[in-house]
């Protein structure tokens, strides 16, 4: 093949290949643009604390409550009274907080040991489960709540003929050494968002 024909034919399937790009960039031309964004949101921050520990706090001992002088070795006895505070902190959680509080595992209750709470006086500590349960909400001012609980073991109770009876349990009861102890748990759930 001479050189003109070379020539026409490498011009020819230039121009082809040039026509063809063209079109087929015609045929599928569109508008784009890519834009990009970022997501991103703060995790509502959670604090529960109970007497100012996050997991577990000392033990709660009626002893502690009640002044030293008339005591022997911490213990107590008829006679003796007090109150122990549970204070229950959601300062900081940014999430509403439903508190509820458990006294379990009671052992070796004296008898006639009475508990307080609120003007109400029960026999077992763990009937005031019901009452020590509330909620802090995420936008409340205050955010902790001291739960106040009173103990007495009354010197004498009763009527004029119960005393004695209850004189003489009391008197079983001292024989006997009880180790009386309870536990107490405090749970603290974060509150359900409504929309």
């Amino acid at each position: 093949m001479n050189k003109l024909v070379k020539k026409i034919l490498l011009g020819t399937t230039l121009a082809l290949v040039t026509a063809a790009g063209i079109f087929a960039g015609y045929t599928f031309a569109k508008y784009t643009n890519t834009i990009t964004g970022h997501g991103e949101t703060e995790i509502a921050k959670w604090n529960f604390k109970v007497n100012e520990a996050t997991e577990e706090f000392e033990t709660i001992k009626l002893a502690d409550t009640y002044d030293q002088t008339t005591l022997i070795d911490g213990k107590i006895a008829p006679g003796t009274s007090g109150s122990f505070d549970l204070v229950i902190d959601a300062t900081g959680a940014e999430v509403g907080v439903d508190y509820k509080v458990d006294f379990q595992n009671e052992t070796n209750k004296p008898t006639n040991l009475k508990f307080t709470y609120n003007n109400q006086t029960l026999d077992e500590i763990e009937e005031y489960e019901e009452f020590f349960k509330g909620t802090i909400d995420a936008n409340d001012e205050n955010k902790t709540r001291t739960l106040t609980v009173e103990w007495e073991w009354p010197y004498e109770t009763g009527t004029d003929t119960e005393i004695i009876a209850n004189d003489e349990v009391d008197t079983a009861e001292g024989l006997s050494a009880l180790d009386y102890t309870f536990d107490v748990v405090v749970t603290g759930t974060q509150i359900v968002p409504t929309k």
